[in-house]
């Protein structure tokens, strides 16, 4: 389990650095007699403040260390078994009008969540250590960067939020000193259960750090978090989906810029040319094993740049420049494996915090597709014994690795470039059995936006639902767009319009379409390379395409099939557009936008008129 307690007394009443904003230090002032901690710790992110953290979760139990000659510096986390996942249904965009937030976010007004929240928050830190924690996502003073600060009970949610972005006191000194006004968005997180009640009694009546009742909660208008009753890293890691999605995606409306649900990667092929894609991709659909690919094709070469979250922002030169701005990989951990994804697999050899994973007899870790056989033994995500012959997964669904982006062996050089890197191309993907292409090009910016905003993907374990249904994301940003996503198809829309013919040239793929037996139709993994070096050809003018209704395709002979085993009728299907079906999910489609009401586009109607018009014409 995941409990939090103070540190030792000194470390623990550390007053705030002389040089912090004193608008900061009021702030948390205000929040402190709100939250009634037991102290108050400043982060600095040294190593040696790590280590003391650590030290003391391991001591309570709270975190089990792993075996230093099999995984150095890791260790084991476990929560409670109703607190795995994202809660979209406890999860809010507050605004002061429900426009704010459209039809796809839960609104609830802002006034009237911050009066409901209050009383859960009063008192929540009693018997516990409320950390202050400031944070640069991106480099810190880059251009595409912003700064945050996290006051959180969980020395948990630090230990990862400590691997995910750049913290302590080097962010806390672009505030600009005591005088600065820097702005900040401000989050506050609380695990909810008190370790002493009002008398001031300790408590012992929680096995877990986590309350039934969870919030969490975005104030867009304010540049605010607040999330209460959970320990899991989706709802706990503030700096991540919560601002580096929800938040920033409406500052880049304000601003003109993009925050995305997307990997980041650069693309060279054997001449040397090197290309910059973001993809989109949802929850456990195959990002992080496309960020860390190892092509197949001779004298190809894909570093990573980054695995989830992709800021854009227009530059001087009217490219998109394009950063990641986390520091470490927040990934799902069953279905990664040395088959999958062997540079993940290398990745998370030390310094890697596990959560709900299975834990081998010799001390290490294990989930499912990590190898081809399980042990025959483990004590399971629960912490109970499991044998090859139990009737549950050895380790949770969505169990996860926090691991840093540092020791990833595919990592480009340029992944924390200052301003970032140019990009070249956006891609769109989902997990589809039929319909989709393997991959198609997009006639227009316009056109792209159009195949972003209907996407849909079978629904996966990162998220509450039923596993296998089919559900509509675009941009794979549905639970993670923090305003009315007619608005931010519009924005999209603006964003290409300002960036003319230097704008990125979109693409779809589908790596999960299967034949009628079942089976997937194109292997994956590795060979995805050969998908991408595809449109690495059609971004340096050499590659050829012929048209679809869908947009443009490889044309015969050029996506290069050397060594794959694939016979002809099963890549024609993998390319085929069934008329009678497309026509028939366009339906579906209008149905989809009509949701939108008047804040859809114009243009996304004339794009799916336009589909249907050439799905009529084709043969």
């Amino acid at each position: 389990m995941i409990t939090t307690r103070p540190l030792d007394t000194e470390p623990s009443t550390a007053p705030a650095p002389s040089w912090a904003p004193r608008a900061l230090v009021a702030w948390v002032a205000e929040q402190v007699e709100l939250l009634e901690p037991d102290a108050v710790h400043w982060i600095d992110g040294s190593d040696a403040e790590a280590a003391r953290l650590t030290d003391e979760l391991v001591e309570a139990g709270s975190l089990i260390a792993l075996n230093p000659e099999l995984r150095p510096g890791s260790h084991l986390a476990r929560t409670d078994p109703g607190d795995v996942a994202r809660v979209e249904d406890r999860t809010f965009i507050c605004t002061t009008d429900p426009a704010g937030a459209g039809p796809t976010n839960n609104w609830r007004e802002a006034g009237a969540m911050t009066r409901e929240l209050r009383p859960w928050f009063a008192g929540s830190m009693r018997g516990r250590t409320l950390f202050v924690v400031p944070f640069s996502m991106g480099p810190v003073g880059g251009p595409l960067s912003q700064l945050g600060v996290q006051l959180t009970d969980s020395a948990y949610a630090v230990l990862n939020l400590r691997i995910m972005a750049r913290v302590g006191s080097e962010p806390l000194a672009a505030f600009g000193g005591a005088d600065g006004e820097v702005p900040f968005v401000r989050g506050v997180h609380s695990v909810g259960f008190p370790l002493r009640d009002e008398r001031g009694e300790t408590r012992d009546d929680v096995a877990w750090p986590c309350n039934e009742t969870k919030y969490i909660t975005q104030f867009p208008e304010t540049r605010e978090i607040w999330s209460f009753g959970s320990g899991y890293g989706g709802n706990a890691l503030l700096a991540k989906k919560c601002f580096a999605l929800r938040i920033a995606s409406t500052m880049g409306r304000d601003e003109g810029w993009l925050a995305e649900h997307m990997l980041l990667i650069r693309v060279t092929d054997p001449a040397g040319r090197a290309f910059h894609i973001a993809a989109a991709f949802p929850s456990a659909c195959g990002k992080t094993n496309l960020a860390m690919m190892q092509p197949t094709l001779p004298g190809w070469r894909v570093e990573t740049l980054g695995d989830d979250i992709t800021w854009m922002r227009p530059g001087a030169d009217g490219r998109l420049w394009a950063m990641n701005p986390e520091t470490g990989f927040f990934g799902v951990a069953p279905g990664t494996g040395e088959t999958s994804n062997p540079t993940a697999v290398r990745t998370l050899h030390a310094n890697t915090i596990f959560t709900n994973v299975a834990l081998t007899d010799d001390g290490d870790v294990w989930w499912e597709g990590l190898t081809d056989e399980a042990p025959d033994h483990l004590i399971d995500w629960r912490g109970d014994d499991w044998t090859r012959a139990s009737s549950t997964p050895a380790a949770h669904p969505n169990s996860r690795f926090t691991a840093p982006i540092e020791q990833c062996p595919s990592l480009s050089p340029d992944w924390d470039a200052h301003a970032g890197v140019p990009l070249d191309a956006i891609v769109f993907g989902g997990r589809r059995a039929t319909n989709v292409p393997l991959v198609t090009q997009a006639r227009s910016w316009r056109h792209g936006v159009f195949v972003g905003a209907t996407v849909a993907s079978e629904q996966t374990a990162a998220a509450e639902g039923v596993v296998g249904e089919l559900r509509r994301d675009p941009f794979a940003m549905l639970p993670f767009c923090g305003y009315d996503m007619g608005d931010y198809f519009a924005h999209w829309l603006r964003v290409g319009a300002g960036l003319g013919d230097a704008a990125p040239e979109v693409f779809q793929v589908n790596w999960f379409r299967k034949g009628a037996d079942g089976s997937f139709l194109w292997p994956g993994f590795g060979e995805n390379s050969r998908v991408i070096a595809w449109i690495a050809g059609r971004l340096a003018g050499t590659a050829e395409a012929v048209e679809t209704p869908l947009g443009s395709a490889p044309a015969p002979g050029a996506l290069d099939l050397t060594g794959l085993e694939i016979t002809e009728e099963a890549l024609a299907e993998s390319f085929a557009v069934p008329t009678q079906a497309w026509l028939a999910e366009c339906t579906l489609t209008d149905a989809f936008f009509a949701r939108f009401g008047g804040t859809l586009p114009p243009e996304l109607h004339a794009e799916l008129a336009d589909l249907r018009a050439r799905l009529a014409s084709a043969p």
